[in-house]
């Protein structure tokens, strides 16, 4: 029997990037899994990569769209076991040139969409006495980064979001925690290569080189090195880790 057989796993975002490499790898150990997004056309694209996962559109900042997905969810496959809060999304600028409405976006999607999806799945894993909560944050989460400020902010919010909770489920058979990748090998860090590219007049490779010069081993994380992580946090040998915030960056940090 594959260690997750039966348990059902929602991932949000999950049609591309990190999730889906994180709903893939939890489909295989057996997990029946949800993949929420915004993009009809990404989730059909991933569900023929994944045969016997279930897609349902939702807008992590949206309350309602949460409401109603989550509760799609459940109809179809039950109550949440395991919640991967991967949906997120980051906007440049330099500290000054941050406002309070970016801000305001960034927490939106990469730190209260974390709130209220876990709060849409928490009550049955604590009557149920078994649950994983798992938020997909940043290396940005943990220290800072320039020309980022309001997703750093969001980010690191989202980590105490974790360590809070962690201290209050500990006792309850639910765990909470955090993964921190690095600059990640995904359409999101391709698109900011060609972004910065297209504004400083650098080559891409250049671009790339200053990227990957904060790993140690000087490289972009790959999706799936994370989705490794999740899969053996949403696991029952997991169960004593709680409230950490794991750093998945060659050592950039620890």
């Amino acid at each position: 029997m594959s260690h997750l057989e039966g348990r059902h796993a929602v991932i949000t975002g999950g049609a591309s990037g990190i999730g889906a490499a994180v709903a893939t790898a939890l489909a295989d150990a057996g997990g029946r899994v949800t993949v929420m997004g915004r993009d009809p056309v990404r989730l059909e694209r991933f569900l023929a990569t994944c045969p016997g996962a279930r897609s349902i559109i939702c807008d992590v900042t949206d309350e309602g769209s949460i409401g109603q997905a989550f509760a799609q969810a459940r109809i179809e496959l039950g109550p949440v076991d395991i919640l991967v809060n991967n949906a997120g999304a980051v906007e440049s600028a330099s500290f000054q040139g941050t406002d309070v409405d970016m801000l305001d976006r960034m927490l939106a999607v990469n730190t209260r969409a974390v709130l209220v999806c876990t709060n849409a799945v928490l009550p049955a894993m604590i009557e149920a006495g078994w649950g994983r909560i798992i938020t997909v944050a940043s290396t940005a989460g943990l220290k800072g980064y320039p020309y980022i400020a309001a997703y750093a902010a969001a980010k690191h919010a989202a980590i105490g979001l974790m360590r809070a909770l962690a201290m209050e489920v500990a006792a309850k058979g639910v765990t909470a925690n955090a993964v921190c990748p690095g600059y990640t090998d995904t359409e999101m860090v391709s698109q900011a290569l060609d972004d910065v590219t297209a504004r400083t007049g650098k080559t891409r490779e250049e671009v790339l080189a200053r990227y990957v010069a904060g790993n140690p081993q000087g490289r972009l994380v790959e999706p799936e090195e994370v989705a490794d992580t999740v899969l053996w946090l949403a696991g029952d040998g997991a169960s004593a880790i709680n409230g950490q915030a794991i750093a998945i960056a060659g050592g950039e940090v620890g």
